[in-house]
């Protein structure tokens, strides 16, 4: 599919969404600002699903545990469970707070222009970024976009810069949180697997104990990201819970300690019948990790459904509350036709443009194979709770992708301490290929079938060595990609918000 139609797919669904948005206003006063905002908030959804649904499918489709086209539909069948199931009906209409409603006075119609503005500008840096093959935080995309729009209505002192300060913390919280546990997960699967004789009888003991930590981490994480929308209908289900508005750490921690006791129990067996007849290679253990990797890739999509669904929603849910009431809340309900289009336009969005942030995940920071991407699937949900419980302000893609680089630098790491011996073999290469060499000269045009002979071995000989020093050469981690990255990070704020105070000031000059 070439990216004209693609492109037209997409057109189609935000034009959609923004009809159904004007057969429902009807002659309301200002009623051509929820077609904008419904628009800009199809695009938003469509962005979010190309650039930030990556790093949920990215390393299994690198490690070969996913096609893309199956990661597509594992992802944008679970981002809209998430979204609509777990999305919940209520929407903040300040993202993190970082500016008052209040500051919008009694006008509805400036926020009304704000919260378009936002939407507007995060979703063009949100393309932009996928454009340049860089996974972005789509959740600071829209603080970007909506401290803009703020600081354009009503100024600078209108910002919590305090906020600003913490979210900014998070640029270096996340991405080296993420890789620390990502390294050290994957260095117990090394040191206690890999390094070891009988490898199969070392998985037998630690691929169920680990799987089982994946899964009282995810189910953790769901807890507490993915069903904190919809905890009071959880709790009216199941009474004995304790009757708060959100999950507390120690229920979700206890729902995680159940679901890893099961799982162990339940894998334990599987691995132990699995690894019958298999060899005792790499190659072969690998494989052990699939299943639970196809597994990861489907519950971070729910729950990223669940919770980041917002950042496309609500601003448009905040729009559709101003023009409908003619006020400024701090809460307002989400509609059902909103939330889908948040949860459709992610899938969208995700099946037209997402595989090429997929391979930049997946592939193309560092190489993966499925327990590489088992490691960074463990560290993007121990991080996050581990974050929650402490207050710490991180971001899913700077964890994600944080969680990549660590497995490509311990990688290197470990291969350097090898260098040693990789230097010794260039040089036993390398004279073998000179005596080849000095062969071949001596050898007289009489003797064809030697010459021969001794030129094809001097030609496999030389590619060894090249080979040889390519890998002492090769870096593990893209560094040209990392810093390219790390720039779009630091960049996404500022930038989301000086396209988005421009936006503010042409939607509002046009509307006078």
């Amino acid at each position: 599919m070439n990216n004209t139609i693609k492109a037209l797919i997409g057109a189609g669904f935000a034009v959609t969404v923004a009809w159904y948005a004007n057969s429902i206003i009807g002659q309301a006063s200002h009623g051509g600002f929820l077609v904008l905002a419904a628009l800009f908030g199809a695009y938003m959804a469509m962005n979010i699903g190309a650039n930030d649904v990556a790093n949920n499918v990215g390393p299994a489709v690198g490690a070969g545990a996913l096609t893309i086209g199956g990661a597509v539909i594992v992802a944008s069948v679970f981002e809209a469970l998430g979204a609509l199931v777990a999305g919940g009906d209520v929407v903040g209409t300040i993202k993190k707070g970082i500016i008052s409603p209040n500051a919008f006075g009694d006008d509805p119609m400036v926020f009304v222009y704000a919260m378009s503005a936002a939407l507007l500008s995060a979703a063009l840096w949100l393309n932009l970024a996928t454009w340049m093959k860089a996974p972005v935080s789509t959740t600071h995309s829209i603080v970007g976009g909506v401290m803009g729009a703020g600081i354009a209505a009503g100024g600078f002192a209108i910002v919590s810069w305090g906020t600003m300060g913490k979210i900014a913390a998070s640029w270096v919280i996340s991405p080296v949180l993420g890789g620390v546990i990502a390294a050290l997960f994957l260095y117990i699967i090394k040191s206690q697997i890999i390094y070891k004789v009988d490898r199969l009888g070392a998985a037998k003991k630690v691929v169920p104990a680990l799987v089982a930590i994946m899964s009282a981490a995810f189910i953790t994480y769901l807890t507490i990201k993915g069903l904190k929308h919809v905890w009071g209908t959880v709790t009216e289900i199941l009474s004995f819970l304790p009757q708060e508005k959100k999950p507390t750490f120690s229920v979700a921690l206890m729902f995680g300690l159940i679901g890893g006791v099961v799982t162990f129990f339940m894998v334990k067996p599987r691995v132990a019948k699995k690894v019958v007849g298999m060899d005792n290679s790499r190659e072969a253990i690998n494989v052990l990790f699939t299943i639970p990797l196809i597994f990861a890739a489907a519950l971070l999509s729910f729950a990223h459904g669940a919770n980041d669904v917002a950042n496309a929603v609500g601003p448009l849910a905040a729009v559709n509350d101003a023009l409908t009431s003619l006020k400024v809340s701090e809460k307002a309900s989400i509609p059902l036709w909103v939330m889908v289009t948040g949860g459709i336009g992610i899938s969208i969005g995700l099946a037209l443009f997402g595989p090429r942030l997929i391979r930049t995940v997946g592939s193309e920071i560092t190489e993966l194979d499925q327990m590489r991407a088992f490691s960074i699937m463990m560290a993007a949900a121990i991080t996050v709770v581990i974050a929650s419980q402490l207050g710490l302000p991180v971001s899913s893609t700077h964890i994600a992708v944080g969680a990549v680089f660590g497995v490509g630098f311990l990688r290197e790491w470990l291969d350097s301490k090898s260098m040693g011996e990789k230097q010794q073999k260039l040089q036993n290469e390398t004279a073998k290929q000179h005596e080849i060499k000095a062969s071949l000269d001596a050898c007289t045009d009489d003797d064809y079938k030697k010459k021969v002979e001794l030129m094809e071995a001097h030609k496999a000989q030389k590619k060894k060595v090249k080979a040889i020093k390519r890998a002492l050469r090769e870096n593990y981690v893209k560094r040209g990609l990392v810093k390219k990255i790390i720039a779009a990070w630091v960049i996404t704020v500022p930038a989301a918000a000086i396209v988005s105070a421009i936006t503010f000031y042409v939607i509002k000059g046009l509307a006078a």
